[in-house]
Parts: structure tokens; C-alpha cells; sequence
């Protein structure tokens, strides 16, 4: 009696107080995302205090206590249960009270909880936040609403206004700021109604309302296939929502009608991306790519090809194999389920089969060799309808892939490449861009000069083995990140361009950095000791990295042997491979440098010394010289 009285008082206290403190508790729920995350997308999640974590139930329950909104509903008890076993076995495991996820500890606690494997049990832990941040954000916005001046108002007046009802479609109204079905609507007789209310809300900006949600869970029947012609046209209007399109997507999968509607979504669903590049799960990453392609739908002369293609692009990545091979398998069959016609099914299925074509050309080949060229010119179906999809799909990718995945650096690259392929389908050959003015200018001045131009390092020099690897070394010993390098001959002096990004946001110290290059030029820079001293500060991911993966890359060019290098970044790493390439007696014509997250992927356009493409036997001695220096100089052990 006496603990029952006292749980009675508070929470009497707590309701009485509820105006005043559940502004204080939105605030700490804001304060806790914005320190730990969205748990949903996280590759290590705080279990607790991540946005979609158990703290959000807390606060779903006292929310319920102050009598303004139901209490937690069991599926989010259930997503709430599957939080708390992992937090509890991950403190058996650790023998502390810790609450992140770390990478470390998955496998272990995936094996004691009876999952699969650490993708299954992150998986699980993705749709479980999922769950419960939708349910959040639908019970702070019933808080909110409590909270409305008129709706206060109106309590004094005997109770709140009757909301008005708008009308945005057939058998969809706006209801007190939520898309709700009209009163004669009938989900089960009107199979789009599902397809035209979603599309109505991210019209609208507003949210499904969940009762209305619920209706059509339980009564709207399956479309047939192919679709009809409406269904199709609310689908594409609701990708082309933008931003506004991924919270009503969200909710459909949510009540289980994604799936539903296209069944081949169920295998990408909640599937975690282990990698720090993307910032979110394959799912959510094809919605927010779809969101971000309809800012880019006045660039193509298909706008419902580029939402659809978007939607898609990485479908196939659940399946084994290439993701984009086994994606435009599944793309086309999505694309004839709802009802497109042969030839757009396979414009749809060469995008998703070809959505990594440019970015990966633009940044890690030659644009000035024809074999690049000819190679995309072919990809595309020499169709510059279809090119253009593929640049804004390419933009759309980027941007809803991570913070560090577009860049003006890349744009800049991808745009001349569709450009000069664009003038190669015309018909219209351009010869390679010569030197520019300022480069003739410094290759005809005293040598060696180094010239720093923004973004750009240019060095002229006499034309001599290891150039590269000094200029690199002295750079890296600046922190800059070299993203491209070329170099031209001007009878006999070698100016090489270097495109350039300060590793930690900070610009050099100008002075120093030319006076290094020139003593790196000279031979009297200790870079191989400067970076050996950085390489013991420098601390690799826990758990290691894969190995590094050394191969030439048939037919990329016609006039150079293309070598690729995927390895771990890490300071100086450009310096060491440009070093062993010099070593092994390979002059190096131009280099790509990609860095994608923690990654790199760099290409070199390697010849002999009398200028030619290398023979078999030398590509093979080459790349084992470059696995023999990866292998010799790889990362300190983690300490």
C-alpha cells in the first residue's frame, strides 16, 4: 500500500506538471540525438541513448503517464525487447555497463542472442530503432498538438474545435495536419487508394495519419500485375515528393505495405551497409536517393525513369555477386510489375546495371584517353538520354550516400566526363587539352618550379624517374590528400598537376610546403623517416582491414597499361605505391586517386620507358612489386 500511494503521488505530480516538463524532456531527447546519433543507421549503435533507443520508450511511457497519448504499443515493446537483450548481453559479454554496439562485440552477442550472423543481429537492431523512432515521432507530435494554443484554448471552451477537412485527392482529406481517408473512401473496393493517399501526403508534407494506416493495412487489396496506369502515376509522384516523400515511405514500411506493394523490397530491408561511407541502410539509402533525384528530374527527358531508377539502384544488393548486375535483374522485373513498357524497363535495368559507371571513370581513369571514352559512349547504349540519367542518378547517389561521398572536386570531374562522351556520341572528337598558358609559362622559367593555385599544386621539372613519389611524399607530409595527378611533356621538362584536399580541413603553410617540395625534388627531404615517424602515431580501425587488392585493368587504355590499387588509407600511401612503381622501372603517364570513406582506390597509367603499353609478363611483375611494398609496409598492429 505504502509503495502503491506513493507511485500514485508521483505520478499525480507528474501530470499536474506536464506543461512544464515535457518541454524539459523533448529537450534532453533532442540533446541525447544529437550526442549519440539515429540508432538505426549506425555501424556501432548506442542502444540507450541514440535517437530510436530505449530512452525513447522511457520517454513514450511518461508521455502515457501524463494521459496524452497511448501507452507504447507491442510492436514497439517488441522492438524495445530486442534492444534490451542485446544491451544485456553485451554487458554480460563486457563486464560492464557499456551501451554502445561496438564492432568487437557483435559477432558474440549475435551468437548468444541466436542470430545468424552480426549482419542479422544489426539488422534486427535497425528495425527495432526504426520501430520505435516512428513511434516517437508520432507521440511527440500528438504532445504537440496538446500543446497548440487553440487546441488549449479550446479546452476552456468545452472542449477542441472540430478540425477542418481538406481535400487533396479522391478519397484523401487533411485533417488536423495529418493526410487522413475520406468518409465515404473504400480502401477495399479502390486498390490505388494506398499509392494515391501516400502520394497526397508527401505532396502535402504530412503525415499518414495512423488510424488511416491502419485501415489500409487491414482492408486495401493487392495491386494486380502489372499495375494500372494510376497506381503507377501515384508512385512516381510520390518519389518525386523530394524529402517529403521519405517520412511517408517510412511509414508505409513501418505498417508493413512497402513489402506489400512490391515484394522484392523484403530483402534489402533494415540490411545494415558496413561500411562508414554510407550513413544509412540499404533501404533508407534508396529512398533518400530517390529524394535527392527529384531536385535533378528537369535534367533528364524521362523524369519517371530517373525516380524509379533511383528507388532501385542498389536492390541487388542482398543478393550474391555484383550488386549492379543482380540489381538490374530485379530492377527490370520491378519495372514491369508496374506497368512500364519493354524498352523503359530496360532503360531502368542499364541505369541500376550502370549507377557507379561515372563516378568510378570520372575519378579513377584518364578522361583524355579515347578508350575511356568509348568504353562509357558503349555503356550508355550510346544513347545521351540515357547519359544524362546516369549524371543526375550519379548526383543523387552521392548525396544521399554520406557527407564526404559528392563533392565540387568530383562534380566538376563526373560533368567533363559526360560532356566529353556527350561530344563522342555526336560524332565530335576532341583532341586532348594541351598545356595551359601558366604551364608553358613555368616549364619555360628556371626549374624546378612549384606553383600553388588553390586546389591545385603544379611542379615543372626535369622529366626523371620518381617524380611522383617525391612530390607525393612532400605533400603527405603536409596532410593534403592528392585526388589526381597528370603530367605532360614539354620537350623534356615534366609538369605535373596534383588536385589536392587538406587532410584535417586545414590549409598549409604555403612557404613551407614549396620549400619541401623543392628538397623533396633534391633528394634532401627525409620523407621516408618523416612518414615512418606519422605512420607510429597513426592507428589503424579496430579489427583490421581487409587486404589490399592489386590488378591491371584490361582495355582500359589503348596507349598505357591501367594499374588498380584498393587499399586502406593511410598517410603517405600514394608516396609508397608512386615509390615501388618507380622501383620496379615503370614510368607513371597520369594517376587517379579515389577516397571513399576510409578507403582508397587509386589507378595509375603506366608505360616502359620508351613510352609504350607494358607487356604481360611486366604487368605481372609489376603487381607483384606493389603487393610485395603494400605487404612490407602496411599498418602498424594495433596496439
Amino acid at each position: 500500500p505504502l509503495t502503491d500511494e506513493l507511485a500514485a503521488a508521483a505520478r499525480a505530480a507528474w501530470r499536474a506538471g506536464a506543461g512544464r516538463r515535457l518541454p524539459e524532456l523533448a529537450a534532453a531527447g533532442r540533446d541525447r540525438a544529437e550526442r549519440a546519433g539515429e540508432l538505426a543507421f549506425l555501424l556501432e549503435p548506442d542502444l540507450r541513448d541514440s535517437r530510436g533507443g530505449l530512452r525513447e520508450v522511457h520517454a513514450m511511457r511518461a508521455i502515457a503517464a501524463a494521459w496524452l497519448a497511448d501507452p507504447p504499443s507491442p510492436p514497439v515493446l517488441g522492438a524495445y525487447a530486442v534492444l534490451l537483450d542485446a544491451r544485456g548481453e553485451l554487458h554480460r559479454r563486457t563486464g560492464r555497463p557499456g551501451d554502445r554496439l561496438l564492432l568487437q562485440e557483435q559477432d558474440g552477442v549475435a551468437a548468444a542472442l541466436g542470430y545468424d550472423d552480426a549482419d542479422a543481429l544489426l539488422a534486427a537492431v535497425s528495425a527495432a530503432g526504426r520501430t520505435i523512432s516512428y513511434a516517437a515521432a508520432e507521440t511527440w507530435r500528438r504532445v504537440a498538438g496538446w500543446a497548440a494554443p487553440a487546441r488549449r484554448a479550446g479546452r476552456w471552451r468545452g472542449g477542441p474545435p472540430t478540425p477542418l477537412r481538406r481535400p487533396l485527392a479522391a478519397g484523401v482529406v487533411e485533417q488536423a495536419g495529418e493526410v487522413v481517408l475520406a468518409r465515404d473512401a473504400d480502401p477495399a473496393g479502390d486498390p490505388v487508394l494506398l499509392l494515391r493517399a501516400a502520394a497526397a501526403a508527401a505532396g502535402a508534407d504530412r503525415p499518414l495519419a495512423p488510424y488511416a494506416l491502419d485501415r489500409l493495412a487491414r482492408f486495401a487489396p493487392p495491386l494486380p500485375r502489372p499495375w494500372p496506369g494510376p497506381a503507377r502515376d501515384a508512385l512516381i509522384a510520390l518519389l518525386g515528393a523530394g524529402p517529403a516523400a521519405v517520412p511517408v515511405l517510412e511509414a508505409l514500411d513501418q505498417a508493413g505495405l512497402l513489402v506489400r506493394l512490391l515484394p522484392e523490397w523484403a530483402p534489402v530491408r533494415f540490411r545494415p551497409q558496413r561500411n562508414a561511407y554510407h550513413r544509412y541502410t540499404v533501404d533508407r539509402h534508396l529512398m533518400e536517393t530517390a529524394a535527392q533525384s527529384a531536385a535533378l528530374t528537369r535534367s533528364v527527358s524521362r523524369p519517371d525513369l530517373l525516380l524509379l531508377a533511383a528507388f532501385l539502384h542498389d536492390i541487388g544488393k542482398a543478393a550474391p555477386g555484383d550488386h549492379s548486375e543482380a540489381g538490374a535483374r530485379v530492377a527490370a522485373d520491378v519495372a514491369a510489375a508496374v506497368g512500364l513498357p519493354p524498352q523503359d524497363c530496360a532503360v531502368v535495368a542499364l541505369a541500376v546495371r550502370h549507377h557507379l559507371l561515372l563516378a568510378e571513370t570520372a575519378t579513377r581513369r584518364d578522361l583524355d584517353d579515347p578508350a575511356t571514352l568509348a568504353q562509357v559512349a558503349a555503356a550508355v547504349d550510346r544513347s545521351a538520354e540515357v547519359l544524362d540519367l546516369l549524371h543526375a542518378l550519379t548526383e543523387a547517389d552521392a548525396r544521399a550516400t554520406g557527407p564526404s561521398a559528392w563533392s565540387e572536386w568530383k562534380a566538376r570531374l563526373v560533368a567533363e566526363l559526360v560532356s566529353r562522351v556527350r561530344a563522342t556520341l555526336a560524332g565530335v572528337t576532341r583532341p586532348p587539352p594541351g598545356p595551359t598558358d601558366r604551364q608553358r609559362a613555368l616549364a619555360g622559367g628556371a626549374l624546378p618550379v612549384v606553383d600553388v593555385d588553390g586546389g591545385t599544386v603544379t611542379v615543372a621539372a626535369r622529366d626523371r624517374p620518381g617524380l611522383l613519389a617525391a612530390v607525393a611524399g612532400a605533400l603527405a607530409l603536409h596532410r593534403l590528400e592528392v585526388r589526381a595527378a597528370t603530367a605532360q611533356d614539354l620537350d623534356g621538362v615534366a609538369v605535373s598537376a596534383y588536385d589536392v584536399l587538406p587532410r584535417f580541413g586545414a590549409s598549409p603553410d604555403i612557404p613551407r610546403l614549396v620549400a619541401d617540395v623543392h628538397r623533396a625534388l633534391a633528394g634532401s627531404l627525409p620523407i621516408a623517416e618523416r612518414l615512418a615517424e606519422r605512420d607510429r602515431a597513426h592507428r589503424p580501425p579496430v579489427g583490421g582491414s581487409p587486404p589490399p587488392t592489386v590488378r591491371f585493368v584490361p582495355e582500359a587504355s589503348a596507349a598505357a597499361s591501367v594499374l588498380e590499387v584498393r587499399d586502406h588509407d593511410r598517410p603517405g600511401l600514394l608516396h609508397r605505391l608512386a615509390q615501388a612503381l618507380t622501383d620496379a622501372g615503370v614510368d607513371i603517364r597520369s594517376a587517379r586517386v579515389n577516397t571513399l570513406g576510409a578507403e582508397v582506390v587509386d589507378a595509375f597509367y603506366l608505360t616502359d620507358r620508351a613510352g609504350g603499353a607494358l607487356t604481360p609478363a611486366a604487368c605481372a611483375q609489376v603487381a607483384g612489386a606493389v603487393r610485395a611494398a603494400l605487404a612490407a609496409d602496411g599498418p602498424p598492429a594495433p596496439r
